[in-house]
């Protein structure tokens, strides 16, 4: 294949770290660092978390975005740091046999996605790969206990809540309605979002076909969840086909575990101590949100549960109050914190407490890994599993499930 593709413009727009950004790229040579300009060949060795293919060229290595582990490639070098480049993949010179046509006409120029040119087992292999080298290098995980990935029923049309946002194109005389494209501030105008559900590309209809005047406007879309209270700006997963997948992988670590009471930190909306009171006698969940706080109370009074109740106020802050109320030892913590990943005084404070089960949710790998690697640096605590989850296809993200128990 000599095609010349247009892969320049891959762009990771939703809330993600930088491509092969240094805490969770390969370990990187110092080899004859080519000019910005230059094009050369040779083979993908690897995809780093981030979407990136690692090629490496007199020991240093470039990060392709667009490519598959073994693909021969043609390269034009974009950006040269100290000790590794960036590239623009011109032709690709021998393909994979699990690339596949893109979905969406706009990918590799909005960039949404980082993954759509790859069959979606081999997005679920390669993601696996990724978590467990991720768990192995910043966790000091044993490899073998991170599990095949979970499957989303529905690869295309699920995300729940996208944003877009308005930018005047001089060029065109027009306002832009859209997302960024690849390390740039540039919009690139988007009719329809493939990964987003319909009734999102409906309301992005409308904002297109009258978008505000302004520059620079965000507009937040979201489908939102029957049968819950959920606050337009409080947290809820994006993913309500792969949402009961989670749950049972959580309820039946739970399960085996065996536990009577749990606490659930950065609860939100209380989404896991609803789902999981019946598996326990009392239960008591946290948010700093306090509109989520109320929407919580509300939805566990739906459904008429009165095992447990909710408290405003930051995790770090909250959990010695939770905790006293349950002994240790019989008590499961539910941890769904932000991407950056729990307060140190919050880790700190679970280490000395020793609550028997730890179930760690994250959509952030790296920040995932490092603070199991904290919980389990002396020993106190073992990692029973890890399990990802593909909440984010077609895109570089993936959720994982760390089960956490005392090991002694």
């Amino acid at each position: 294949m000599g095609k010349k593709l247009n892969w320049n413009h891959i762009n990771p727009w939703m809330e993600n770290s930088a491509p092969g950004e240094e805490q969770d790229s390969p370990s990187m040579g110092h080899g004859n660092l080519p000019e910005a300009g230059a094009e050369l060949e040779g083979v993908i060795e690897d995809v780093a978390f981030g979407g990136e293919g690692v090629l490496r060229h007199d020991n240093m290595v470039i990060f392709v975005p667009g490519v598959i582990t073994g693909e021969h490639v043609r390269v034009r070098i974009a950006e040269v740091k100290k000790n590794f480049a960036r590239a623009e993949l011109v032709s690709i010179l021998k393909a994979m046999p699990d690339r596949v046509d893109p979905r969406c006409p706009l990918f590799g120029e909005c960039g949404g996605c980082q993954y759509q040119h790859m069959s979606y087992e081999s997005q679920l292999l390669m993601k696996q790969k990724q978590v467990r080298d991720i768990f192995e290098r910043i966790g000091g995980v044993d490899g073998n206990l991170v599990e095949t990935v979970l499957p989303c029923p529905s690869p295309y049309n699920y995300r729940n809540r996208i944003m877009v946002r308005t930018q005047w194109n001089r060029d065109r005389r027009e306002m832009a309605v859209g997302f960024l494209k690849y390390h740039s501030r540039l919009v690139v105008p988007v009719d329809e979002c493939h990964i987003a559900e319909p009734e999102l590309n409906e309301q992005l209809a409308e904002i297109r076909s009258n978008p505000s005047r302004r520059n620079g406007i965000k507009y937040v879309l979201r489908k939102f969840p029957e049968g819950w209270t959920l606050p337009r700006d409080s947290f809820f997963q994006n993913n309500f086909f792969l949402l009961p997948g989670m749950v049972d992988a959580v309820r039946q670590s739970l399960r085996d575990f065996a536990g009577r009471f749990l606490v659930d930190a950065y609860c939100g909306v209380g989404f896991f101590a609803i789902e999981l009171a019946a598996e326990v006698e009392e239960f008591a969940g946290v948010e700093i949100d306090r509109m989520a706080i109320r929407a919580a109370e509300k939805n566990a009074a739906d459904r008429q549960i009165s095992n447990g109740h909710f408290v405003e106020g930051a995790t770090e802050t909250m959990l010695p109050r939770l905790m006293e109320k349950f002994p240790p030892v019989e008590t499961t913590v539910v941890l769904d914190p932000p991407r950056r990943g729990i307060d140190p005084s919050a880790v700190e404070f679970l280490k000395r407490v020793g609550p028997g089960q730890i179930l760690y949710v994250s959509c952030h790998p790296a920040t995932q890994a490092r603070d199991v690697a904290t919980f389990c640096a002396d020993g106190q605590y073992r990692v029973h599993s890890v399990k990802p989850m593909d909440m984010f296809p077609q895109t570089q993200h993936v959720e994982c499930l760390a089960d956490l128990r005392l090991a002694h």
